[in-house]
């Protein structure tokens, strides 16, 4: 498997890796209405927006063929510029091979190396502390939607400063959701 930029070609992939990987979950939440996860379009429109990042929007490849996807883009915690985790997917068939790990090893490890300070992200509490995030308020960090609290996580990177405090705002595109 290698780990690579995504590319304008992988679009298309890109977009069949969300399908898979969160069709399931929306199945299961309005059974008989086949639609596009939320994450097919969100990709679209973060590709246009200011807070898209290209060198931090990575794929996964198998035999000549995506099979995961993640990407981070702008972020603020109050005045200071951070990231943004997501979306992150893998084909619904690769699923729990550690594909996804490795997506992560690569995005966090590639956003350190760009000296950006943290990445704030949405998630599962059991999944993402083992790559290093940890509930935000710990750090004076919450989200801007306060229903979000919950399951809102953060990893400081080597750039991380103890002054990054306040109020996470994501990219636009999130709030369309």
């Amino acid at each position: 498997m290698l780990i690579r930029r995504e590319r304008f070609a992988d679009n298309n992939a890109v977009a069949a890796v969300h399908r898979s990987a969160f069709a399931a979950h929306y199945a299961a939440s309005s059974p008989g209405v086949e639609q596009d996860p939320p994450e097919v379009a969100l990709m679209g429109q973060l590709r246009s927006d200011p807070g898209w990042i290209p060198t931090l929007s990575m794929v996964a490849v198998a035999d000549e063929t995506v099979v995961g996807h993640v990407c981070v883009t702008r972020a603020t915690v109050g005045p200071f510029p951070v990231l943004a985790l997501g979306p992150i997917g893998v084909l619904a068939d690769r699923q729990r091979g550690g594909i996804g790990s490795a997506l992560m090893h690569a995005v966090i490890g590639a956003a350190d190396a760009l000296d950006e300070p943290l990445i704030g992200l949405l998630g599962s509490l059991d999944y993402y502390p083992r790559f290093g995030f940890q509930r935000a308020e710990r750090l004076g960090i919450v989200p801007d939607e306060p229903d979000w609290a919950s399951h809102f996580q953060v990893r400081p990177l080597t750039a991380y400063d103890s002054q990054i405090l306040g109020e996470f705002r994501y990219a636009g595109p999130f709030y369309t959701l």
